[in-house]
């Protein structure tokens, strides 16, 4: 019964693997609770884990759990069902419960692809972030991310302005969103067809030791995992370790060898193995070959193929007025370049300039950032 999964899942002292060793013991979650305390004792379980187990404490708990997330329009997807997703029951340390809210099924239909970083990110990896996104996105893959502010809120906004599905991995309960101000991210992943995916329980807070847990769904779920900045012992970089472990490709954005946060990218190039990422098609040969075919493009003209990404970059879109257009070439997409700059370099007039930045920021090709600083979207 669904019940006594979710009874085991919210059982004191019983994590992923006290659980595995249990179903493997017992054969399901419904014969571990038909235990007698001397099998449970020769697994070497928590007492508190036991006494809970035989004295069925959590029975009605669980109902009322089960009851409550349907309420929030979500679903329970347990380790034995044939709807759970295949990617994560492989892994050494699966969840044996699943809570989803959303098109999950149609975005873990679809080949995942995991991004993660740096909470304090530079313009630059925000940038990328919503760049590999955003073009991953746009060519079919669900972007998998872990909702915290930094290179993963880019992650997903960039698969959103693709008009793709993204999935946000908690750390906490799907009724309790964290950080608070992405109330309304969560609505636009969700009305955009995309899904939110916790193992924990409702209610469950944002505590620091649930993070590791979520960074392993992130993993697992995906097909290879980006990371786009990270500091030393970062939380991405545990991340990138556990993809490794689970047989998972691993890409690394690199970055200035004088930020802190490029120190795990640069290492995960330099010494794990990770392969250097500076546009979304290196990731895409790096796929299932059948895959890979169907991501990437047909060859192109050898004048093409010569130019660089630089010069590809710099194009201006079509339809700029020449004001629009020469204060367009002046902005880079990581360094921001602040209005004084701006004013010298094009000798506009400020009330000019400022009309021409407003009219690309809203044709949303230009981002204004605080202190009158502004970058170029990639």
């Amino acid at each position: 019964m669904i019940r006594d999964w979710v009874e085991l899942n919210m059982t004191p002292g019983i994590g992923p693997r006290a659980a595995a060793k249990l179903l493997e013991r017992f054969g399901s979650a419904e014969a571990v609770f038909s235990a007698t305390r001397t099998e449970l004792e020769q697994l070497r379980l928590a007492p508190e884990a036991i006494d809970t187990i035989i004295g069925r404490k959590l029975r009605f708990t669980a109902e009322a759990e089960i009851a409550a997330v349907r309420k929030l329009g979500g679903d329970v997807l347990l380790l034995d069902d044939g709807v759970y997703p295949s990617s994560l029951r492989e892994i050494y340390d699966p969840p044996i419960v699943l809570y989803v809210k959303g098109a999950w099924s149609e975005c873990l239909d679809q080949p995942c692809i995991g991004v993660v970083g740096s909470r304090r990110c530079s313009t630059y990896g925000q940038n990328a972030a919503l760049m590999l996104a955003r073009d991953l996105a746009q060519r079919g893959m669900t972007v998998v991310s872990g909702f915290a502010r930094g290179i993963d809120a880019a992650a997903h906004r960039g698969a959103l302005e693709a008009g793709g599905r993204t999935v946000a991995v908690l750390g906490t309960g799907i009724d309790e969103l964290y950080p608070r101000d992405h109330k309304k991210l969560a609505e636009e992943i969700m009305a955009q067809g995309g899904a939110l995916v916790s193992q924990f329980p409702l209610g469950t807070p944002p505590v620091s030791e649930n993070f590791p847990y979520r960074n392993r769904i992130i993993s697992g779920l995906s097909l290879g995992v980006v990371v786009v900045e990270a500091a030393e012992n970062s939380g991405s970089l545990i991340t990138a370790r556990l993809a490794m472990e689970q047989n998972r490709e691993v890409f690394a954005v690199p970055g200035n060898i004088t930020s802190r946060n490029s120190f795990g990218t640069n290492y995960l190039i330099k010494g794990a193995g990770a392969k250097l990422v500076q546009q979304w098609q290196d990731i895409a040969t790096e796929m299932p070959p059948q895959l890979a075919a169907k991501l990437l493009p047909p060859p192109v003209s050898e004048k093409r193929a010569q130019q660089s990404l630089a010069d590809r970059l710099v194009l201006v879109p079509e339809g700029l007025s020449q004001t629009e257009a020469s204060v367009f070439r002046l902005l880079s997409p990581d360094s921001p370049a602040h209005v004084d700059w701006l004013v010298d370099k094009s000798k506009l007039p400020i009330p000019e300039l400022t009309a021409a930045l407003l009219a690309l920021e809203m044709r949303e090709i230009v981002r204004a950032l605080p202190g009158r600083c502004f970058v170029r979207k990639l």
